[in-house]
Order: structure tokens, then C-alpha cells, then sequence
């Protein structure tokens, strides 16, 4: 089905492009390509338009009321998305469009690294000014130090890194999930993302949905787009279409893209009019107006 081809569940430590995000490869033989996964439908409702067993009608309730109040709540970037020099929103993908040092867990737009680069400041980080890591070694012993003092990016990062085994690390998922769990409950809205999906499907841990959906709830709720998204998809997916539009609306109006292609996808198939298609639109367009600069442009002629 449409939904089913185009309704994609990010992964929190995928951003394709920065340190963190190098593994996005190592996903491709558990999902249809490496940025992206389609949500299990297990518990969808059936034809009668009753939940399945495996999220009863109860636990369905709770967490649609949960959507509805989340409606007024986080609809604004997170401060994780904007740039820590220009303070301007990253466009999507975030890693895409970004550099993200371990000296200090910062991102920083392609634009303010161009602008640092033709300044000479090219071995050190454009943020903190500490000299960038030279080779795994250096760069695993940054991020532990900062995660021992509980920094909880550090530990999100952390997280990845044993998750995919990177920089010397074995694989180890049960770590993984421990970092990401210390993370989220510091305020990491990354690891509340990795760890929604990963008590979605089950992965590394008991499957369990409806701790998986509130954790996407925690992050959307501090304004991350992608946890959004993946709970308009939820709403979708058990009949709530007014429910979905208002949610994917919001992320539309933030410049997420996949949020306002599956609006386009309602308005073609009926499920929305052409003014609530316009009015994504319109927000969408506004959002990546703002998310460009002049030294972000020439970043992206340069290839930076």
C-alpha cells in the first residue's frame, strides 16, 4: 500500500553524514535501505475496525488521548536542530547539512564550518576551539569523557557506537540500550527516538509497542520531528486521518519533508481537502525559507 511504502521510522542515531551516523550502511539488511525502516502493522486494526491483541483497546485509548494533547505541545524545533554558531535551523536530514564535533557534542551548519574553514581554523573545533580527534582512539576517549560526567549526548552517542561496534567497540545491543536509557532519562530526545524504535520492533530488548510509541511521545513533545512523524504515521494507521493530518501538519510547518508528502498522499487519495494540503505547503515552504543563509548556499555549491 502507499502508506506502507512511504511511512519511514528514522533511527535516532542515523543523521547521515556526521561521526555518529557513519554506520547507516551496516541497517541495510534490516530495513529497505539504510536511512530508513517501515513500521511494523501488527497492530493495526482489523477489519472491524477494532485493535488486535497485541495493543489492546485500552492501552489504544491512552495513548490517542496522549496524541491529541500533544497537538499544542513541542511545535517548535529542537534546540538540537539549529546551528550553535548561526543559531539557525538545520535543514533535514540534519546530518546532511551538518558537522557534529565529540569535543564538545555541538553541531554546527556546512555553512559556519565553511565560514570557521576560511578563517584557518581547519584541525580545530569551530565551537570550543579543541583540537578534533585524530583517529578513532582519540575521538572514543572525548566521548567517554564527557559521558561520565553524564552528559547525555555523549551517552547517546555512546550508545551508537557500541550498537554498531565503531571505533574499536564489539556490538553490544544490551549496552546499547543501557546508554540510550541513561541518555533519554538525562534529556537526550535522540536516545528517547533510538529507543522507541527499538521497543517497537523488538530489538535488543522485549518488544513492547507501547513503550516504544511513549517514548516517540517524550521527544515530540520537545519538539523532535521525526518522533512526530512516526506518531501521525501511529494515528494513521488505526483510523485517526484528522488526527494524523494535524500532526504531520506541524511537521510540515517545521520543513519535514516526509510529513508533508504523506499529506500530499491524503489530499490525492481524498483523506484531505486542498486547503489543508495549501496550508502545509505554505508552512513548508516558509520553514526552509528560514532554514537558508547565504554561507549555507555557497557551503553547498562547495560540497562542504
Amino acid at each position: 500500500s502507499w502508506w506502507m511504502e512511504n511511512m519511514v521510522c528514522r533511527l535516532a542515531m542515523i543523521h547521515d553524514g556526521d561521526p555518529q551516523e557513519q554506520s547507516a550502511a551496516a541497517l541495510a539488511a534490516r530495513v529497505d535501505d539504510s536511512t530508513c525502516c517501515v513500521a511494523s502493522t501488527d497492530f493495526i486494526q482489523d477489519g472491524a475496525g477494532e485493535p488486535t491483541s497485541v495493543m489492546d483497546a485500552v492501552s489504544l485509548a491512552v495513548l490517542t488521548s496522549y496524541l491529541e494533547q500533544l497537538l499544542t505541545v513541542g511545535c517548535e524545533r529542537t534546540e538540537g536542530d539549529l546551528c550553535t554558531i548561526c543559531f539557525l535551523p538545520i535543514g533535514f536530514p540534519v546530518g546532511q547539512n551538518s558537522k557534529f564535533n565529540v569535543c564538545c557534542m555541538k553541531r554546527m551548519c556546512d555553512g559556519c564550518v565553511l565560514a570557521a574553514r576560511r578563517r584557518g581554523i581547519l584541525d580545530k573545533c569551530p565551537f570550543c576551539r579543541t583540537r578534533l580527534p585524530r583517529g578513532d582512539a582519540s575521538e572514543l576517549a572525548m566521548i567517554r569523557k564527557r559521558a561520565r560526567k553524564g552528559d547525555a549526548a555523549a551517552l547517546n552517542f555512546l550508545g551508537g557506537k557500541h550498537y554498531f561496534g565503531q571505533s574499536g567497540l564489539a556490538r553490544d545491543v544490551p549496552r546499547s540500550i543501557k546508554l540510550w536509557t541513561e541518555a533519554a532519562e538525562l534529556g537526550s530526545l535522540d536516545a528517547h527516538y533510538a529507543l522507541a524504535q527499538f521497543y517497537y520492533d523488538g530489538d535488543g530488548v522485549e518488544e513492547d509497542k507501547v513503550k516504544g510509541i511513549r517514548h516517540w511521545q517524550q521527544a515530540a513533545m520537545e519538539g523532535h520531528v521525526q518522533s512526530r512523524n512516526n506518531l501521525g504515521a501511529f494515528a494513521f494507521v488505526i483510523g485517526k486521518h484528522e488526527l494524523a493530518l494535524q500532526h504531520w501538519t506541524v511537521c510540515a510547518k517545521m520543513g519535514y519533508e516526509l510529513s508533508l508528502n504523506a499529506i500530499k498522499g491524503m489530499f490525492t487519495r481524498g483523506q484531505a481537502t486542498k486547503a489543508q494540503y495549501a496550508e502545509a505547503l505554505l508552512g513548508f515552504r516558509d520553514a526552509v525559507e528560514e532554514m537558508k543563509s547565504p554561507q549555507r548556499e555557497e557551503a553547498k555549491r562547495s560540497g562542504v
